[in-house]
């Protein structure tokens, strides 16, 4: 391929009667300009394309702001304190519902692997009482703080339940 190449400069190098270099000069100003000719169609063609996409229409009425939910919670943070390393903690959330309507949890996340959950899985009528339990397992030493995040079909925004604390490393 080198060789042909070459014997393609020597040719329009005679037919030309120019000096080699100066015809090498000249393809690589051609292809620089090639190169900087489709750059800029490119460029030009991105920034026409947003002009041209099509917009979602807007909506007839403005969104509605998400509803919290009615529900009651004795508290959502929790101290454990200082704890050993090694022993997990529990704490019951606990929550009455004051809404006229059946209250299901229908999704608890622990923001990490360190926090494991349980809940209420029935269906809890008004006036009646549900809870949520987060348990740290304490695994490693030191200050933490963790989330817990409850979802109920009540409201489309989740409720955020804390626990923080501090491991104590063992006595040696």
């Amino acid at each position: 391929m080198v060789n042909t190449k070459l014997k393609i400069y020597k040719y329009i190098c005679t037919v030309l009667n120019e000096p080699r270099n100066h015809i090498i000069k000249k393809f690589i100003i051609m292809k620089s300009l090639k190169l900087t000719f489709f750059a800029l169609a490119g460029a030009l063609l991105l920034a026409a394309a947003p002009a041209h996409a099509q917009k979602a229409p807007a909506p007839a009425t403005a969104a509605a702001p998400a509803k919290a939910s009615l529900i009651a919670w004795t508290t959502d943070i929790h101290d454990f304190g200082e704890i050993k390393k090694g022993v997990p903690a529990s704490h019951d959330f606990t929550f009455k519902n004051t809404t006229k309507q059946t209250i299901l949890i229908t999704d608890v996340k622990a923001a990490c692997g360190c926090t494991a959950t349980n809940y209420t899985k029935t269906p809890i009528k008004p006036g009646e009482t549900g809870s949520v339990t987060a348990t740290y397992n304490a695994a490693n030493g030191g200050a933490f703080s963790k989330t817990v995040t409850v979802t109920t079909n009540d409201s489309e925004v989740p409720k955020i339940l804390s626990i923080k604390g501090k491991v104590l490393e063992p006595q040696s």
